[in-house]
C-alpha cells in the first residue's frame, strides 16, 4: 500500500487554487467582454467525523453554490468563507464529493471544489461468520473468499475483462495489458470466461491463451473471475439462442440427450479447474458465475426460458454436481443478475431474484449496464453493500461500463464517487475488444492509450480506495482475524 501512503500525503499537504477560465461560456450565453472572475480552492480534505467545514471564494459577481453530494450541505457565506456541513464518514473508505459555484444567469460559468473525506479507520467492527458453499475448498480458495471480505471495507478492486488477452490495438502479447499501458499497473481483477472450455468449442486454440493468462495474473497474486457464455446445449445455438423454453427443463430430466451433453460440459468444467495450477503447484482459486444476467430475457437460462423454480434446481444441480460429483474444490459461486435501472426501493428484490438459497451462492455480484445513469448505478451499489452485510458474503459489479464511451471524467466522476463508502470488493469493466486500425469499432468499455479518460483514470489509480495488482494483499493466504467455514 506504498502508493496510496504516498498520494495521502501528498493530498493532505496540498491545496491548489485555481482560477475560473470558462472558454467556452461567453459564447454559449452570448456573452461578449465579460469580466466575471471567480477563484476557489480545487480540492479540500476533512476529516471522517464531519462537521462544519470552509471553502476559500473569491468573486465579482452574486455566485450560487450547489451541493453535488447528498453528504454536504450549505450553510452560509462569511466574506470570502463558503461554509458548509458535512456528514460523519461511517465507512472505513475515503469518499470523495463536490460542491459547485455559479453564475445564476448562465450554468456553463462556474467553478468546482472537490471534497475529500477520510473514512473512519477504526469504526464499529462488522462481524461476519464467513461461510462457504464448498466446505471442503482450499485453504487458498478460503483465503481468498476472507480476503474479498476484508478488501471491502477499505476500498474496491479494479478489473477488466480479457485484460491480459486482447486490448483495442493489440493481442495475445504477453505481459501486456490495456490498464497497465495508461497507468503502469495491471487490474487487481482478470475476468475471463469459461464457456468456450465447456461446450463445442473446447477445442479452440484460444483456451490455451485463456490458460496462460489466468496463470500470470494468478502468479502476480491477481484475482480470478470467470463468466460462463455457453452455447445453446439443446438447439446448438449460441449463448443468446432463446427460442425455446426446454432447454433448462432438458437438462434437468434424467436420461434426456441434452443432459447426457451438458453433463460432459460439466465434466470439462471441472477438469479445468481441477488442473489449473500456479507456478507453486496449488490450484487457483476461481470466482466462477455461471447463468450470470439471469434476470433478462435473452439467454437460454433466463427469465424468459425459465420458470422460477427450473432456474433455482438448475443452480443447484451445478453446484452440487461440480462440488460432491467432481470434487471441485477451488470455485466461489457468485451470482450475478442484471441490474441497469434505478428500481426506487426494490433493488434488493432484483438482487435476490430467483435466489437458489444462501447455501448455494458465495458472492452477490451484479452486472450493470446503466450508460450514463450515475443514479442507476449508485442506487444498485447501495442495495449491494447492504444486503452483503445481511447476508454476510462479499460482493462486487462483476460486468459494467458504457460501450464506445469518450468522457473524460468517467473514472472519477461516475466510477469512484459512486463506489466511495460503500462495502464493494470490486468493479470489473467489459471488454476492450481487439480492432486493430478499425476506428469505427466502437466494442470497448474502458481506457486504452489514447483514450480520453486516460488522465481521469490515472487520478482515479492514485485515490488511496482503489486497488491495482501493486497494492493487493497476500490475497491467497488468510487475513489475520478471520475464519471461513
Amino acid at each position: 500500500m506504498g502508493r496510496h501512503m504516498e498520494i495521502s500525503i501528498l493530498a493532505a499537504a496540498v491545496f491548489m487554487t485555481a482560477a475560473l477560465s470558462c472558454t467556452d461560456g461567453k459564447e454559449q450565453t452570448g456573452v461578449n467582454d465579460d469580466e466575471r472572475s471567480i477563484t476557489v480552492q480545487e480540492r479540500v480534505e476533512i476529516d471522517y467525523a464531519g462537521g462544519a467545514f470552509s471553502i476559500d471564494v473569491e468573486a465579482n459577481f452574486d455566485f450560487q453554490v450547489e451541493s453535488q453530494s447528498e453528504w454536504i450541505e450549505f450553510d452560509k457565506i462569511e466574506g470570502t468563507k463558503v461554509w458548509f456541513m458535512a456528514q460523519a464518514n461511517e465507512g472505513t473508505a475515503d469518499r470523495m464529493g463536490k460542491v459547485k459555484f455559479t453564475d445564476p444567469a448562465s450554468k456553463y460559468f462556474y467553478k468546482e471544489t472537490r471534497v475529500s473525506q477520510k473514512g473512519n479507520k477504526n469504526p464499529v467492527e462488522v462481524t461476519a461468520s464467513l461461510s462457504l458453499v464448498d466446505k471442503n475448498a482450499t485453504a487458498e480458495t478460503k483465503a481468498l473468499y476472507a480476503n474479498l471480505w476484508d478488501i471491502a471495507a477499505k476500498g474496491f478492486m479494479f478489473g477488466h475483462h480479457d485484460d491480459l488477452w486482447y486490448g483495442r490495438y493489440w493481442y495475445n502479447q504477453a505481459g501486456k495489458s490495456d490498464t497497465k499501458a495508461v497507468c503502469g499497473d495491471y487490474p487487481a481483477v482478470f475476468s475471463v470466461d469459461m464457456g468456450p472450455i465447456m461446450d463445442n468449442r473446447y477445442n479452440d486454440a484460444e483456451n490455451a491463451i485463456r490458460r496462460r493468462v489466468i496463470i500470470e495474473a494468478y502468479d502476480r497474486g491477481e484475482v480470478i473471475t470467470m463468466c460462463c457464455h455457453l452455447n445453446n446445449p439443446h438447439t446448438g445455438g449460441d449463448s443468446w439462442d432463446n427460442s425455446s423454453n426446454e432447454v433448462v427443463r432438458s437438462i434437468l430430466t434424467e436420461g434426456h440427450a441434452t443432459r447426457t451433453k451438458y453433463l460432459e460440459w460439466l465434466d470439462r468444467c471441472a477438469d479445468f479447474a481441477n488442473n489449473l495450477k500456479g507456478s507453486d503447484g496449488k490450484l487457483i482459486p476461481i470466482i466462477f458465475r455461471p447463468y450470470h444476467e439471469h434476470t433478462q430475457t435473452w439467454s437460454w437460462w433466463s427469465s424468459k426460458c425459465t420458470t422460477e423454480e427450473e432456474f433455482i434446481s438448475f443452480w443447484r444441480f451445478t453446484v452440487e454436481y461440480l462440488r460432491d460429483t467432481k470434487g471441485v474444490r477451488n470455485f466461489i459461486y457468485a451470482i450475478s443478475p442484471q441490474m441497469d435501472e434505478d428500481y426506487k426501493g426494490g433493488a434488493k428484490d432484483r438482487l435476490t431474484f430467483r435466489w437458489p438459497g444462501d447455501e448455494y451462492v458465495d458472492f452477490i455480484g451484479m452486472d450493470c449496464y446503466h450508460y450514463n445513469w450515475k443514479q442507476a448505478f449508485k442506487s444498485n451499489l447501495d442495495a449491494m453493500s447492504e444486503l452483503s452485510l445481511e447476508k454476510s458474503k462479499p460482493c462486487g459489479v462483476t460486468e459494467t461500463g458504457p460501450e464506445g464511451f469518450d468522457w473524460t471524467d468517467y473514472w472519477t466522476n461516475h466510477i469512484l464517487e459512486s463506489a466511495l463508502n460503500q462495502r464493494v470488493s470490486m468493479i470489473v469493466m467489459w471488454r476492450n475488444k481487439y480492432v486493430g486500425s478499425n476506428e469505427s469499432d466502437r466494442h470497448f468499455y474502458s481506457v486504452y492509450p489514447g483514450h480520453p479518460s486516460e488522465d481521469d483514470f490515472r487520478e482515479m489509480y492514485d485515490h488511496p480506495s482503489t486497488f491495482f495488482s501493486k497494492d493487493l494483499p497476500d490475497m491467497y493466504t488468510m487475513p489475520e482475524g478471520y475464519e471461513v467455514k
